[in-house]
């Protein structure tokens, strides 16, 4: 296994630690001037299925084929912004309200170019990266695409939005 620090992805069933991941992620480059991270959470409140609360939410994925996306977005990211490293964290299984779901942290020299490359990651999460989600409601539970559409996050990317 390699130490965190080299690991642009990991999508895992365990909580992580916000604070070690981003000390790890600028350790041992002292090129390092800003540092930019998003952490995403388990709503508990009425926003989802037909504005029924949710109880609880269950992550699925394809094995290998999420991290493959995730990667070749990290690439983009950094063709695109002037960043020394990005980490994306995604969890999956069975998640309640308040859990940590997603990590996406990105050095840089200036704080500009993690700002933005942070926000097209997540954006990229959001839209394009193959997950699926059961959300529980008190009025049952049911199977969903994660991918939200948002052509609007996508357009100021420049990425087309995929076909339904």
């Amino acid at each position: 296994m390699q130490p965190m620090s080299l690991l642009r992805t990991a999508i895992q069933t365990a909580d992580f630690d916000v604070s070690a991941e981003l000390a790890a992620l600028r350790q041992h480059d002292r090129r390092v001037g800003a540092v930019c991270s998003f952490v995403g959470t388990v709503r508990g409140g009425y926003e989802g299925n037909n504005g029924a609360p949710v109880l609880s939410m269950e992550l699925e994925h394809y094995p290998g084929m999420t991290e493959k996306a995730i990667e070749a977005m990290i690439d983009e990211a950094r063709r695109r912004f002037d960043i020394f490293a990005a980490r994306v964290v995604h969890r999956v299984g069975l998640l309640q309200p308040g859990d940590q779901i997603v990590l996406v942290a990105v050095s840089s020299a200036h704080r500009g170019q993690s700002f933005q490359a942070c926000e097209f990651l997540m954006d990229y999460l959001k839209t394009q990266a193959p997950f699926w989600k059961k959300e529980a409601t008190p009025q049952g539970a049911r199977w969903v695409d994660a991918r939200v559409s948002d052509d609007a996050a996508l357009a100021r990317w420049g990425i087309e939005a995929r076909n339904a």
